[in-house]
């Protein structure tokens, strides 16, 4: 399809989404009302009414109850770094993940055990129904929930350890490489995976985000000499983040 064979309701909500880009329809400022944009477009209810779902789908604009749509206001993008361990300092996993090292993040942690599914167990090397302990962590910056993070750790390795509840213990909040050093396991490799998918409700709730909204998922696996010691799945809202790689030449 040519770009000037588009449907009406892609024409217009084009045309407001310059707007908004242009500054003429400011964050916060109330989106023209369905009948407004049927009678300045030429255009039906229908296509009015799609026209919106499209900019409430790419997170332009959002409803409130009983008041209209409103233009949002959109999140100067972070940098999600990636550049492996860092052995100086601090070495938390909200740390690891932070491109600006004066942010002070504060996070949730609960730890549990439970049987490796079939992904999971995959990715540790191990047999779906092995025991594992699964950490689920919520992070904050400025008092804001910005990630969360599910890591999965065979029981094989740290139970009965002192190092088996990564938030508990002698090396409590220190990260798989300090923790896992602790056990004369040496993690010399870390592999990820970038996607994105439609946000769960639930994670979508968390972050601060409304239905609809992407988010990213890092999905790391820490390995000591071949084998996978930790996998994790970091998940944050797409629209506030750009992941950053810093990669060393050998």
């Amino acid at each position: 399809m040519a770009f000037g064979d588009q449907p009406a309701y892609l024409r217009v909500a084009d045309d407001l989404r310059k707007k908004i880009a242009a500054g003429e329809l400011r964050p916060h400022a109330r989106l023209p009302s369905q009948a407004r944009i049927r009678e300045e477009y030429g255009v039906s209810d229908t296509v009015a009414l799609e026209a919106r779902k499209v900019l409430m789908a790419e997170g332009l604009v959002e409803g409130r109850s009983g008041s209209g749509t409103y233009v949002r206001a959109q999140p100067v993008p972070r940098l999600l770094a990636r550049n492996g361990y860092h052995g100086a300092g601090d070495s938390s996993p909200f740390r690891q993940e932070q491109a600006d090292e004066r942010v002070m993040g504060t996070w949730d942690a609960l730890s549990e055990r439970e049987e490796a599914g079939r992904e999971i167990a995959e990715r540790l090397g191990i047999e779906p129904g092995d025991r594992v302990m699964r950490t689920r962590y919520l992070f904050r910056s400025g008092g804001e929930a910005v990630m969360l993070s599910t890591s999965w750790e065979p029981l094989a390795i740290t139970g009965r350890t002192p190092v088996m509840l990564p938030e508990e213990g002698p090396l409590a909040g220190r990260g798989v490489v300090a923790r896992m050093a602790a056990l004369d396991l040496v993690v010399d490799n870390v592999t990820e995976e970038v996607a994105a998918r439609p946000g769960q409700a639930e994670e979508v709730l968390a972050l601060g985000g409304v239905p609809g909204h992407v988010v990213l998922v890092v999905s790391r696996t820490y390995r000591a000499g071949g084998r996978p010691v930790e996998t994790a799945d970091v998940v944050v809202l797409a629209e506030r983040y750009r992941v950053a790689y810093h990669l060393p030449v050998k």
